[in-house]
């Protein structure tokens, strides 16, 4: 018989610590990633962008982030947009 949770501790399991930083976008900017924890849990900031870089397309470069966090072991679903900037 499958366990039932209440919300009480259902929340104790669920974790919320959004990494927000304000800048400026300006002609600086290259790229901006939206990620789930799932991917944030298995890659730091900078591989994130290191790896999406390498892609001038965003939804090749989300894909293989995605990719590489599958293949880090990640074990929840994974949603990833990449925002590329024109210059």
């Amino acid at each position: 018989m499958p366990e039932n949770f209440s919300d009480k501790s259902l929340k104790s399991h669920l974790r919320s610590d959004p990494d927000i930083q304000w800048a400026n976008i300006d002609n600086n900017t290259d790229i901006l990633i939206l990620a789930s924890d799932s991917l944030w849990k298995v890659m730091s900031n900078q591989e994130a962008v290191d790896i999406a870089k390498k892609f001038k397309d965003p939804q090749k470069a989300s894909k293989q982030l995605i990719a590489e966090a599958v293949k880090r072991d990640s074990k929840d679903d994974i949603s990833c947009v990449v925002v590329r900037f024109r210059q």
